[in-house]
C-alpha cells in the first residue's frame, strides 16, 4: 500500500500541479533523500546488528549514542546544507520545509530501524505507512475534493503530518518497552568504531544516490523546472521497478545468499543467485513493456503538453532504471561473500562517468545529456560488478563457469 501510494502520488501531482511545481517537488524530495545520508550516516548498519545481539530491553545506550552522533553531524552539516538556499540552489521560501523534513524523515526512518532491530516488524510497517503512505491518500483525496489545495505547499504540509504521526506512534510504542542501558555513560569508543565500519558504505551510498539527485539538479539548470517535472513523472514511474523488486524479489533473496556462503553451501549459493538473475530479469521485462504500453493512457488522463512533448525521454529513464536494477544480481552476489570493494569502487566509477558524460554533452542536448549519463554511468556500474563477480568468485558460484 505504501508503494502504490507513493507511485500514484506523483501521478495525481503531474495532474493537480503546474509541471514547474511537479519539478520543484521532485528537488526538494531528492535534496532531502541525500541529506538523510549526511546526518544519518548510515550508522544503523552498525546499530541495527548491536541490538539485535543486545538481552531483551538492555539498547537504551546505543539509542542514547546515535542521537548524540547525530546531534554532532547536524552541527557539521546544517550550515553546509544552507548553502543551497544562500546560493539560491532551491528557493529560500522552502527553507523551513527542507529542515522541517529532514528532522522528521530521518527520525521516522531511524525509529522504524530500531522497531526493526527489535523485531516489531508489524508497528515498523504502520509507522513506514504513516511516514510514506496515508499522508500520500489524504493529499490527492483533499485536492481532489478541493481545488484551493492543489498547491506544492499543502503537499509539503501533509508529508509533514505523515511524519510527525510516524514519530510519535514509534515513541510511544518505545517507551511502552522500558528498555534499559540509558543512564550508562557515553561510549565514544564504540561510536567510532561504528563510523569506521559505517563509512565506507556511505561512500557507495552517496556515490550512487548522487546520480539520482545531481541529475535533478543539472536537469534544472540546463533546462528549466517545467522540463524537470516532466523528468520527475517519467522517473517516478520507472522507480517503481526498483521498489517492486526491493519489496518483492531482492528482500527475499538475499538472506538466503548471505546464509549459503556462510554455511558453505555452493550449490545454494548457485540455485539462489539464478533464481535471483530469472526473477529480476523477469520482473524487469514485465514492468518495462507494461509501462510502455500505459504511457500514452496516462499522459492522456494527465493532459498536459509538456509531458506529451517530452515523452520521448521514458524509455531512456526506464532504461537506466532496468540497468541500476540488474546492476543488483552482481552487487548481492558480491556482498553475499563479503567482497565490498568492488560495489564501492563500481558505484564511484558510475557516479564519475555520469558527471564526464553530462559535462561533456550539456551544450548540445541538455536532456538527451542527462539521460546519455543516466544509462552509460548505471551500465559501467552494472557491468563492473558483474565482471567483479565473474572473477572474484569461486567457479561452484557462477551461473557460467570459467574455462580453464
Amino acid at each position: 500500500m505504501t508503494l502504490a501510494s507513493k507511485f500514484l502520488l506523483v501521478l495525481f501531482l503531474a495532474k493537480f500541479l503546474e509541471p514547474a511545481a511537479l519539478g520543484l517537488y521532485g528537488l526538494l524530495v531528492a535534496s532531502v533523500g541525500y541529506a538523510l545520508y549526511l546526518v544519518g550516516l548510515d550508522f544503523y548498519t552498525y546499530t541495527t546488528r548491536e541490538i539485535i545481539k543486545r538481552a531483551s530491553g538492555d539498547w537504551g545506550d546505543i539509542v542514547k549514542s546515535q542521537v548524540a552522533l547525530s546531534a554532532i553531524l547536524y552541527v557539521i552539516f546544517v550550515p553546509l546544507l544552507c548553502l543551497l538556499f544562500y546560493y539560491r540552489i532551491l528557493p529560500v521560501g522552502l527553507m523551513g520545509w527542507f529542515f522541517i523534513l529532514l528532522v522528521l524523515e530521518h527520525f521516522a526512518q531511524e525509529l522504524n530501524r530500531v522497531l526493526v532491530a527489535l523485531s516489531a516488524q508489524l508497528v515498523a510497517s504502520v509507522v513506514l505507512f504513516l511516514r510514506s503512505g496515508i499522508w500520500a491518500i489524504v493529499c490527492v483525496v483533499v485536492m481532489f475534493f478541493d481545488a484551493d489545495r492543489q498547491s506544492l505547499q499543502f503537499v509539503l504540509l501533509c508529508w509533514t503530518v505523515g511524519g510527525l504521526s510516524a514519530c510519535a506512534v514509534s515513541l510511544v510504542y518505545l517507551a511502552r518497552l522500558k528498555s534499559r542501558g540509558w543512564s550508562k555513560a557515553m561510549d565514544w569508543h564504540w561510536i567510532k568504531s561504528g563510523v569506521l565500519i559505517a563509512v565506507p558504505f556511505l561512500v557507495s551510498t552517496l556515490a550512487t544516490r548522487g546520480i539520482f539527485t545531481l541529475d535533478r539538479y543539472w536537469l534544472e539548470h540546463l533546462a528549466g523546472l517545467e522540463v524537470l517535472g516532466a523528468y520527475v513523472l517519467f522517473m517516478n514511474i520507472s522507480n517503481a521497478l526498483i521498489s517492486f523488486l526491493d519489496a518483492g524479489v531482492f528482500v527475499y533473496l538475499y538472506p538466503s545468499l548471505i546464509a549459503a556462503h556462510n554455511s558453505g553451501h555452493a550449490q545454494e549459493f548457485r540455485q539462489g543467485m539464478l533464481k535471483l538473475t530469472k526473477q529480476c530479469l523477469a520482473v524487469s521485462v514485465v514492468f518495462g513493456v507494461v509501462a510502455m504500453l500505459l504511457m500514452p493512457y496516462v499522459l492522456k488522463v494527465i493532459d498536459k503538453a509538456i509531458y506529451t512533448e517530452q515523452s520521448w525521454m521514458f524509455p531512456w529513464v526506464l532504461l537506466a532504471t532496468a540497468l541500476f536494477s540488474l546492476g543488483m544480481i552482481p552487487q548481492f552476489g558480491l556482498y553475499a561473500q563479503g567482497k565490498d570493494k568492488h560495489i564501492i569502487m563500481s558505484h564511484i566509477a558510475g557516479f564519475v562517468a555520469f558527471v564526464l558524460v553530462v559535462y561533456s554533452f550539456s551544450e548540445h542536448s541538455a536532456s538527451a545529456a542527462v539521460l546519455a549519463g543516466l544509462v552509460i554511468g548505471f551500465g559501467l556500474s552494472a557491468i563492473w560488478k558483474a565482471v567483479a563477480y565473474q572473477v572474484l568468485s569461486p567457479s561452484e558460484y557462477l551461473l557460467y563457469k570459467r574455462q580453464k
